[in-house]
């Protein structure tokens, strides 16, 4: 299902990424967290009980096999706030794996004139009750990972986390997608980040894709 041209926000992200804030923890918040967290047993036939319900597709795993099949893109980026959107076409190949529990995407396209190729994976953790995913691409060689719930007024699915941010070695910077399931043959893709003059979120991409 999703996020066609990611790199794009990779190459505009590479600029616009804000600092990243670090918490720096003790040796006794470290030891406090541990006690907090501290191992409660489970007997094993709730233990069993509770994998097999990990394990099982259900009806956000049936959601998400609905966007299997080809769909076509229209992308409009932009490079900062306010600026000059650029836009172009795109390919999704959406695919159900595993029996049922994930969805692998695999995107193809161009940016400012150069190929693009990129693959995303999508499920519902069935425990964390939260859809999440991962995406790589062509033009980097980071993984973004997010996690997402569930708008059912909405039909969206609105994804937070994490990429790599190249021109601060080292650290990440924060993303936010929203996902909206529009009818079985529309669906909108809107991506948001920093931009790099104030630190502010702003749109940086959209992509409304029809299925073929």
């Amino acid at each position: 299902m999703r996020k066609l041209i990611v790199a794009a926000s990779a190459a505009m992200l590479f600029i616009a990424c804000d600092k990243v804030k670090m918490d720096v923890k003790t040796d006794s918040d470290a030891t406090a967290s541990r006690e907090k967290e501290e191992w409660k047993p489970v007997d094993s036939a709730t233990a069993t009980k509770a994998w097999m319900e990990f394990a099982t597709p259900g009806e956000m795993q049936k959601m998400l096999a609905k966007s299997d099949g080809v769909w076509s893109g229209e992308n409009t980026m932009w490079m900062e706030d306010g600026g000059k959107p650029t836009t172009s076409t795109s390919t999704t190949t959406n695919k159900m794996i595993f029996d049922g529990r994930y969805q692998t995407s695999e995107h193809k396209g161009d940016f400012m004139g150069m190929p693009f190729e990129g693959m995303s994976i999508t499920g519902y953790d069935n425990s964390k009750k939260k859809f999440i995913s991962t995406w790589i691409d062509n033009m980097g060689t980071g993984f973004m990972n997010m996690e997402g719930e569930w708008n059912a007024a909405k039909k969206s699915i609105e994804f937070k986390g994490k990429m790599t941010d190249p021109a601060r070695p080292g650290k990440d910077c924060d993303v936010r997608e929203v996902y909206t399931f529009v009818d079985d043959t529309h669906q909108t893709l809107e991506m948001y980040g920093p931009d790099s003059k104030t630190g502010k979120e702003y749109k940086t991409m959209e992509i409304k894709y029809t299925k073929k």
